[in-house]
């Protein structure tokens, strides 16, 4: 994803109390998790031990998919962008029917979208991606290719695969789980579109996730939430406060899963509020979007492209999204 330097949230880290009652519980059912998250030396369901900085397994292969995961992998085309077809709609329509979920769980009855940000196929249809869209307070991009880590790993391909993951854990616990796409389209879809999904499905929640493209000597990851927004389409009031409560869970159980840095090159303490992105303003659920790491730095790209990152990834997202729903950890610890 492209990088825009904000004004820090003033929030700042904090210790949350332990919800060892609830992920006890969840760590039952998510067990049961499929796998089709293999490659990962941590149990689906269970929490990982925090990863240190600087260890990672061995470089998973640009552009695929661990195997077993379930759906398409997605693979990104090797052209170089500018082959574009005719302008006009995105095609068919993205994987935006819920995908099965188990019969019980803590998460049961509940609806999640689960947005991979950018499009393997985007690198092929850059005219299209490139037509402007009306975002309420001014207009962007459809969609763009995003980002890749220097030995060419793809933020599409890395996208898809932590979202399958996080599907995969979800599930378990009994959610119903929306992607917005799953590399199975032309290209896309543009930002409005992708908000609509979980507009038109009334989820729960939503989550974008993307890694970024920050300078290459900057590392860590960020949570990005909506600012209020009311312009146009536009309109943010009702879905501000939770999507920041969201927000600092993802924060701090994505931290906890996988050990990870706050963002030194960009937010404040893993938090940035913005008010620019489509997938945010037009949004009439509770969403925030997470940049797993930046791609650009060498360190940061050597964890995201280990599957077994990846999925402790996953794990701390799924956390977050149980601890939101379950209503329980949703007062995190000191943010001032």
């Amino acid at each position: 994803m492209n990088l825009r330097t904000t004004q820090p949230t003033g929030r700042r880290a904090g210790t949350r109390p332990a919800r060892g009652a609830l992920l006890a519980a969840l760590g039952l059912t998510a067990a049961l998790a499929l796998t089709g998250c293999g490659g990962s030396s941590a149990a689906a369901g269970v929490r990982a031990a925090p990863a240190g900085s600087g260890s990672a397994g061995p470089s998973a292969p640009s552009g695929s998919a661990t195997p077993g995961s379930a759906g398409p992998s997605g693979a990104a085309s090797s052209a170089a962008p500018g082959g574009a077809g005719p302008t006009g709609s995105a095609g068919p329509s993205p994987t935006g029917s819920p995908t099965g979920s188990t019969a019980e769980g803590p998460l049961a009855g509940r609806t999640i979208v689960v947005d991979p940000g950018h499009n393997p196929n985007n690198v092929n249809h850059t005219a299209e991606i490139n037509q402007q869209v009306d975002v309420g307070n001014g207009h962007k991009e459809c969609d763009t290719t995003g980002t890749s880590t220097d030995a060419g790993y793809t933020e599409a391909d890395f996208t898809l695969d932590v979202s399958h993951r996080l599907r995969d854990l979800l599930r378990s616990l009994g959610a119903t789980v929306i992607l917005t796409q799953d590399g199975d389209r032309p290209y896309g879809p543009c930002v409005t579109e992708r908000a609509a999904i979980g507009n038109d499905a009334h989820a729960d929640a939503a989550i974008s996730v993307h890694g970024d493209g920050g300078p290459a000597s900057g590392s860590g990851f960020h949570v990005i939430m909506p600012a209020k927004v009311v312009a146009g389409q536009a309109d943010t009031t009702a879905i501000t406060e939770p999507s920041h409560r969201l927000g600092l869970l993802v924060r701090d159980d994505f931290q906890h899963a996988t050990g990870e840095q706050f963002a030194d090159y960009v937010a404040d303490h893993g938090l940035d509020t913005r008010d620019d992105l489509g997938g945010l303003n037009l949004s009439k659920v509770p969403k925030v979007f997470i940049e797993c790491g930046n791609m650009r730095n060498a360190g940061d790209a050597q964890r995201m492209t280990d599957p077994q990152w990846r999925q402790r990834a996953a794990q701390g997202t799924a956390d977050a999204f149980a601890a939101f729903l379950s209503h329980a950890g949703a007062t995190p610890g000191p943010t001032g």
